[in-house]
């Protein structure tokens, strides 16, 4: 059974086309890189299968559910959680929000609700900066604090948009040596420009430039990008290419 179907689905802006006749089925325990050039939808695309936006046309289900009847199960971390640096909230603090209902504005922090976000910074290799100010973090272990924040529901579905933004070339590789240990556990999709990097990792290729062509390849080289995709991710990714 897929996680993510999606069904010949549009998306538009003000009547712009951002996304047309998007179809994917997402397996379980797939480990999905997204690429494209910017404003080709990519992050449109995880907004839709959060619940975010309303396709204009087209159907998608997460975990046989609408997005939002499935927004348990899925976690999120998006892009620029390196901002408000000076917020003064701590590395459990932030992970403690991951268990705040959906539908309530304040939950009481029980103390089986501390021990999870603590299992779940221990996961990250982070519970040793639990009580230190976000601030005071690295790029990579704020990334970790915030997939901590969405491990604690223990979702079935991790999306992560340009998580490796604020992260240096050796802090990437660990970065994604470590979703490709989550991944054991869960499906896993990520916005990335880091080729290079994440194609050792990924399971498969989707590109977006307002169509989406999925590629189901175990084993992705940077040789076998180039060949797929001889623009840039900056370029449009020409559709006569896909097979």
């Amino acid at each position: 059974m897929a996680i993510v179907e999606i069904k010949n689905l549009d998306f538009a802006y003000g009547g712009e086309a951002v996304l047309e006749d998007v179809n994917l089925n997402v397996r379980q325990k797939d480990f999905i890189a997204v690429i494209g050039p910017n404003g080709g939808g990519k992050t449109t695309l995880l907004k839709l299968m959060l619940g975010l936006l309303a396709p204009t046309k087209g159907m998608i289900r997460v975990d046989g559910k609408s997005p939002q009847e499935a927004s348990p199960c899925i976690g999120y971390v998006p892009q620029n959680v390196h901002s408000n640096h000076s917020f003064p909230i701590t590395a459990i603090d932030v992970v403690l929000m991951g268990k705040l209902a959906p539908k309530k504005r304040w939950s009481r922090r029980s103390a089986a609700n501390r021990r999870e976000a603590m299992a779940a910074l221990e996961r990250m290799e982070m519970e040793a900066h639990a009580d230190k100010k976000i601030g005071m973090l690295s790029g990579g272990q704020r990334q970790r604090v915030f997939i901590a924040r969405a491990l604690v529901a223990q979702p079935k579905l991790l999306l992560l948009d340009e998580p490796t933004a604020s992260i240096d070339t050796k802090g990437q590789a660990d970065f994604f040596r470590l979703l490709r240990e989550l991944n054991q556990d869960m499906t896993v999709l990520v916005v990335s420009h880091d080729l290079l990097v994440i194609s050792r990792y990924v399971k498969s290729v989707a590109c977006v430039n307002k169509k989406l062509h999925y590629h189901d390849q175990a084993e992705i080289t940077g040789e076998m990008l180039e060949t797929m995709y001889p623009c840039t991710v900056e370029e449009v990714c020409p559709v006569e290419l896909v097979a």
